[in-house]
């Protein structure tokens, strides 16, 4: 019985296919991007978490994409880095002796600058011609 004053609601029943609806749950791509590929799609999802164009609630999810892609490529160059070979000399017939590449061995040490560019040393503003007072 409806209470004085309330409309009185009527259902109705609709069919709709379930095929019209996405998974709530997505699963894994079963192939992942390629190096380039994720790294390229990191760059575009940093430039717009950059850039502070979207909302937060797209912001988190593009974050969290970024964390899955950056993971990617950092799974991709250790393998990569499994399959390289340090050519460390040759034996007594001349052929080429190869170790393991050890990465860690060409890894940054504090203070040391190889490989990278220093920069430039900061200059002054040019002066505009105005007296300040």
């Amino acid at each position: 019985m409806n209470e004085p004053g309330l409309p009185s609601l009527a259902l109705r029943t609709v069919n709709i296919p379930l095929e019209s609806f996405e998974s709530v749950t997505t699963e894994p791509d079963p192939t992942p991007p390629s190096f380039e590929d994720a790294l390229a799609e990191l760059q575009k999802i940093a430039a717009r978490l950059e850039e502070g164009s979207t909302g937060l609630e797209q912001g988190l999810k593009d974050f969290g994409r970024g964390v899955e892609l950056l993971q990617t490529c950092y799974q991709l160059l250790d393998a990569a880095e499994l399959q390289i070979e340090q050519l460390v000399g040759f034996d007594e017939n001349g052929n080429p002796k190869t170790a393991p590449f050890d990465a860690a061995a060409t890894a940054a040490q504090p203070g040391q600058t190889a490989g990278k560019r220093r920069a430039a040393p900061r200059r002054a503003p040019p002066k505009l011609g105005f007296d300040e007072e």
